[in-house]
């Protein structure tokens, strides 16, 4: 059960349930009245998922492992204000069917009363608020500009005004309201005002490792006390360098390349966009922003082992990387160098690239390998073979449907091994993913 895995679940259901078992009992459950209740229900329900995505926002370093990683946060917050959408709209229909017997008029005028009603208009400023900062996310007009993602992602805030106003005005529980808006606005107020200042470290570039035409590995070094890290954690990066074309004070997230006892913070960077591609020219001396440490992905293996209940020894690992995606386990690799107490269980890396020069830092981890036992690394490149497919697997790494799976790559590689995973009868809790795919 994820309650037992990441304590922090128990937090949101809790907070989450709240307001319905505060105000519940209260509504009229009889004959008459228990459509408009449930109509009453969803509109609870709702107010209440959009105000724990609210407090997801927070986003505080050294939290997220207490709800599987800030990725699994990511996920949920998502889904959380995609109900809190749905549920909106349950709201609405429920409450016209609640008063259709009555006449058509009576259902009109309970969705669209005289202006003098205005803590109902106030609800439908906040519905099409809502609707102006979920639906591009959504998918319904295309692939949504990062930036311009976090823009409309501002709208959330008033809109979760007018609901709380809409519900406070219309509430006779106006107390369980107030604590959860709070709570909701003080995330928002951290992430927005204070975190910037509170929450992130000054680093400076000392210099760039060209990995290949469109990718680098920056090496930074703190100015002051940095940060701690894990092998298979991330951090949001902000160039603080006014001269870049572009990405100047845009935080984006990426992952850590260094082992976690190394004196430097190493970041691989692909160029993706208009702001990770000015960061190939980024210059010695840079300043810029770090936050962090955040991510479980080598983590989820052990809390799935005591999900399960059963003792032994950690399972051997496959490791499977595409493109950038080798990163995480370029750190995991790094950790094994003259580190033998922190090695781990013996891990097989799969690298999986088009072409030779695309399979960056292949030359360090075969150096790895060949110092570290337990560790073994195989190529395989889409040219010459096609697809992956599991007796290639299966020739190089017998055993690997019995072993602790990790992903980290394009969505159609992680897609396609997903698939093939399943298809060897390896369990879904054996399988961990890290991808970046918030919007």
């Amino acid at each position: 059960m994820t309650l037992r895995k990441y304590p922090g679940d128990l937090l949101l259901l809790g907070l989450f349930l709240l307001p319905v078992v505060v105000v519940a009992p209260a509504l009229p459950w009889g004959s008459q009245g228990w459509l408009y209740s449930l109509a009453e229900l969803a509109g609870v329900f709702a107010l209440s998922a959009f105000l724990l995505a609210g407090m997801l926002s927070a986003r505080i370093p050294g939290t997220d492992p207490w709800f599987g990683g800030l990725v699994r946060l990511w996920t949920i917050h998502r889904w959380l204000g995609f109900s809190a959408f749905m549920l909106v709209m349950a709201h609405v229909l429920l409450l016209a069917l609640a008063t259709l017997p009555m006449s058509l008029g009576t259902s009109v005028a309970t969705l669209f009363p005289p202006l003098s009603h205005w803590e109902v208009w106030v609800g439908w400023a906040a519905f099409l608020t809502m609707l102006v900062f979920i639906a591009p996310t959504l998918g319904f007009f295309g692939t949504l500009h990062y930036q311009n993602w976090k823009r409309l992602h501002l709208l959330s805030a008033p809109a979760l005004v007018l609901a709380l106003v809409h519900t406070l005005m219309l509430s006779a529980t106006a107390w369980v309201w107030w604590l959860l808006s709070a709570l909701a606005l003080a995330a928002i107020a951290w992430r927005k005002l204070l975190s910037p200042r509170l929450a992130t470290k000054p680093y400076v570039v000392d210099g760039t490792d060209q990995l290949a035409r469109d990718v680098v590995e920056l090496r930074l070094r703190p100015k002051g006390k940095g940060i701690r890290w894990q092998a298979g954690q991330f951090v949001y990066l902000t160039p603080m360098d006014s001269s870049l074309v572009a990405g100047y004070r845009e935080e984006h997230p990426y992952t850590i390349a260094s082992g976690s006892g190394d004196d430097e913070l190493k970041i691989g960077i692909k160029a993706v966009g208009d702001a990770t591609r000015a960061l190939l020219d980024i210059k010695p001396g840079a300043e810029v922003r770090i936050e962090g440490p955040y991510g479980t992905f080598f983590e989820n293996a052990a809390l799935a082992q005591k999900g399960t209940g059963l003792p032994g020894e950690p399972r051997k690992q496959l490791w499977l990387a595409g493109g950038i995606g080798i990163t995480p386990f370029v750190a995991g690799a790094r950790d094994r160098v003259g580190n033998t107490v922190a090695q781990g269980p013996d891990a097989c890396l799969f690298y999986l690239a088009n072409r030779p020069e695309r399979a960056y830092y292949l030359d360090e981890l075969v150096r790895i390998a060949e110092a570290c036992d337990g560790f073994e690394v195989h190529t395989h490149y889409m040219n010459e073979h096609g697809v992956i497919t599991r007796d290639y697997l299966a020739e190089r790494c017998p055993d690997f449907a019995e072993r602790e799976v990790y992903l980290c790559g394009p969505p159609g590689m992680i897609n396609h091994l997903q698939t093939l995973l399943r298809h060897e009868g390896v369990p879904a809790h054996r399988i961990h993913t890290e991808a970046f795919d918030f919007l």
